[in-house]
C-alpha cells in the first residue's frame, strides 16, 4: 500500500558562513509566514569561522500561496546571510531513473521498498546495458530500455540515455550496480544528482573482484560504500557506508552473498536520504541529516 505524501510539508536546507541569530533568523521568517515548524536540525563545522548548515521542515497552509512567498521572500536574507538555500515541496514526488546491468539485489531492493510504500518516489523508468532484467522490471509496470554500450558506442548510448532521463523529468538516478564507467559529459548534466553503490569500503579494494581479494587477505569486515559521482572515478562525496563481520570459515562466494547485502541496504539507504533531501554536500563531503 503506497503511503500518502505530506500534502502541506515542506523543507528548507540552507548553507552559510556561521553567525549568532541565524536560527533565529530562519525560524523568524517562517513563523511570519505561518509556517509550523516540525523538526530542525543544523550543523557548524566552526561556530568561530566555519560554515553552517540547516534543514527545517514545516507545515502550511494555504500551501501553494504560502510556498511561493517563502520562495520569493527569502532572497534578500539569503543575500544578507550569504546563503544557500533549497526550498523543497512534500506534495511533489521526485522521479529516479535506475541504471542496472545484470546483478538485480540493488535494484529490487529499491524495487520492492518502492512497491510497498518505504521509498516515497515515482520510477518511470530503468536503464540497463543488458536485457537480463526487462521481464522483472517490466513485471512492475516500469518501462525498461535496453541500450547496449560498447567502447564505440559509448557517447551514442550516454546521448540517448541523457534524452530520456530528460523527456521523463528525472530528479536523480540510482546506479544500482550499474557496470559502466560514465563519462564526464554524463556526470556533468546530472552535478549530484547520481548516486552510485561501491562494492567495499572505500577505499579498500576499489577495481575488480574485490570479494577474491578481500578473501585472499582474510578480512574481518566487508563493507560498501553509497556516494555521488563525480569526474573522480569511486571519490565522489560519501553518503553511507556500512559494515559486516565476517570469519575466517566464510568463502569467496560466502563473501559475496554477504556483500550483496550489505549493498543493497547501504544503497536503499543513501537513495532514501536524498529523496527525502537530508543531504547538503559541501567540498568532497556530505552533511547527512538522517
Amino acid at each position: 500500500m503506497r503511503q500518502k505524501k505530506l500534502e502541506n510539508r515542506a523543507k528548507l536546507l540552507i548553507s552559510c558562513p556561521d553567525r549568532p541569530g541565524i536560527v533565529s533568523t530562519i525560524s523568524t521568517f517562517l513563523h511570519e509566514h505561518g509556517a509550523n515548524i516540525v523538526q530542525s536540525d543544523q550543523y557548524t563545522t566552526d561556530p568561530e569561522s566555519g560554515m553552517f548548515y540547516m534543514r527545517i521542515e514545516f507545515d502550511l497552509n494555504d500551501f501553494d500561496q504560502s510556498f511561493e512567498k517563502i520562495q520569493t521572500e527569502i532572497v534578500p536574507i539569503a543575500n544578507q546571510l550569504a546563503m544557500e538555500w533549497r526550498l523543497e515541496s512534500e506534495k511533489r514526488m521526485k522521479k529516479m531513473a535506475i541504471f542496472v546491468s545484470k546483478q538485480d539485489h540493488c535494484l529490487l531492493e529499491l524495487l520492492w521498498k518502492w512497491r510497498s510504500g518505504e521509498l516515497l518516489v515515482d520510477i518511470p523508468l530503468v536503464i540497463s546495458n543488458h536485457p537480463d532484467l526487462q521481464e522483472t522490471v517490466e513485471a512492475y509496470g516500469i518501462s525498461f530500455y535496453h541500450i547496449p554500450v560498447s567502447k564505440d558506442t559509448k557517447a551514442e548510448a550516454e546521448q540517448r540515455q541523457i534524452e530520456l532521463i530528460k523527456q521523463y523529468n528525472v530528479d536523480f538516478i540510482a546506479l544500482a550496480r550499474y557496470m559502466q564507467i560514465l563519462s564526464p559529459t554524463f556526470v556533468a548534466e546530472f552535478p549530484q544528482q547520481i548516486i552510485n553503490i561501491h562494492h567495499s569500503f572505500l577505499p579498500a579494494f576499489i577495481g575488480a573482484n574485490p570479494y577474491d581479494r578481500a578473501f585472499d587477505r582474510g578480512v574481518k569486515l566487508i563493507g560498501a560504500t553509497a556516494h555521488y559521482v563525480t569526474d573522480d572515478l569511486d571519490e565522489g562525496p560519501i553518503i553511507e557506508q556500512d559494515v559486516l563481520r565476517v570469519n575466517h570459515r566464510y568463502t569467496a562466494e560466502q563473501l559475496k552473498i554477504a556483500g550483496r547485502d550489505v549493498e543493497r541496504i547501504t544503497f536503499a539507504r543513501a537513495v532514501a536520504w536524498h529523496n527525502e533531501d537530508r543531504i547538503i554536500t559541501y567540498g568532497n563531503k556530505t552533511i547527512v541529516f538522517s
